[in-house]
């Protein structure tokens, strides 16, 4: 069963369309990895289905007229209160969501999201990797069904990425699917039950990574992603 099925999507920045014609389908319960270059329409691409930019052509289906309000996303740059802590943000973005959080509530993100010791630190002093843990429990403020992560482990050591890594197989055992896009083809390989990968604005493979390794006769998603993906000065003369 499909969570979101979109179709022919577009959209220009300017005179240059950065989305030519995306085809996607999300399915239930399973962790989807969008890879490919910087500037490929990745990002947009995303931004569209879950509605933060509005696609100029193409169909987007839901899985029914309210699941919007099933998506939860974590961006990249979140902007969390400085001076407050880890609980006081949690519950300011939950009357964002108009969420009343109980302490219950609150608590159990801060354990589901690896939070809790650093409950009652001011969001400034937070560590790259408990930032990023703390832009994924607001995500999960409403309980969401779909969860979309943007390079959900960019800029960080490993051993924030392991907690990352954990927390996303976590949430999908306890029953979200989850979306996520990443420039780290071991972290894809480790993580993604399917990956769709774009480049100029166009889906240019989609599959079990395994099954594209063989289909195109390379060793991993490292060379898969060099052997189809353009080289910056093809991108301005396709």
């Amino acid at each position: 069963m499909f969570y979101i099925d979109a179709k022919n999507l577009r959209k220009h920045f300017g005179n240059r369309e950065v989305v030519k014609g995306v085809d996607l389908t999300i399915y239930q319960n399973e962790i989807l990895a969008v890879i490919g270059p910087n500037g490929a329409g990745k990002s947009t691409t995303l931004e569209m289905l879950v509605g933060l930019k509005k696609s100029e052509g193409g169909k987007i289906e839901y899985w029914n007229n309210h699941f919007k309000f099933q998506l939860g996303v974590q961006l990249q740059s979140v902007p969390f209160f400085p001076g407050l802590t880890t609980k006081e943000n949690l519950k300011i973005f939950g009357a964002f969501y108009k969420k009343n959080l109980s302490k219950e509530v609150i608590n159990d993100l801060l354990v589901k999201c690896g939070l809790m010791e650093s409950a009652q630190t001011e969001a400034s002093k937070l560590s790259g990797g408990q930032q990023k843990r703390l832009a994924i429990a607001v995500a999960l403020i409403h309980d969401p069904k779909l969860i979309f992560l943007d390079e959900p482990t960019a800029a960080l050591d490993p051993r924030a990425r392991h907690e990352i890594h954990q927390l996303i197989q976590k949430l999908h055992e306890d029953g979200k699917t989850i979306v996520f896009t990443s420039h780290d083809m071991d972290e894809v390989s480790k993580l993604a039950k399917r990956v769709i990968m774009i480049d100029d604005g166009r889906v240019i493979a989609e599959g079990r990574a395994k099954i594209l390794c063989e289909q195109y006769n390379v060793s991993n998603l490292d060379d898969l992603y060099f052997k189809l993906t353009l080289k910056e000065e093809e991108k301005w003369l396709a």
